[in-house]
């Protein structure tokens, strides 16, 4: 009977360990999903804005050359 209850104790402890496992896993995966979704909002963000001035360069120069090109009777 001893041995009964032995066996069914270390039984409990086994699938109670395993549960606990899974769900330290299940935790762990949730936190990399995160961290990868934050990492791709940043380099999201960092695209848009990168481009945003590149954008804003190309015109300031556009408009610079524009203005060079008028002083100097190339362009009306």
């Amino acid at each position: 009977m001893a041995s009964k209850s032995l066996q069914d104790l270390k039984q409990q402890v086994e699938v109670t360990t395993q549960e606990a496992v899974t769900a330290a896993g299940a935790k762990a995966q949730q936190v990399v999903d995160q961290a990868t979704e934050a990492g791709q909002k940043a380099m999201d963000q960092l695209a848009h804005s990168t481009q945003e001035t590149i954008d804003k360069t190309a015109k300031q120069a556009s408009d610079t050359y524009s203005g060079f090109a008028r002083k100097l009777g190339l362009q009306k």
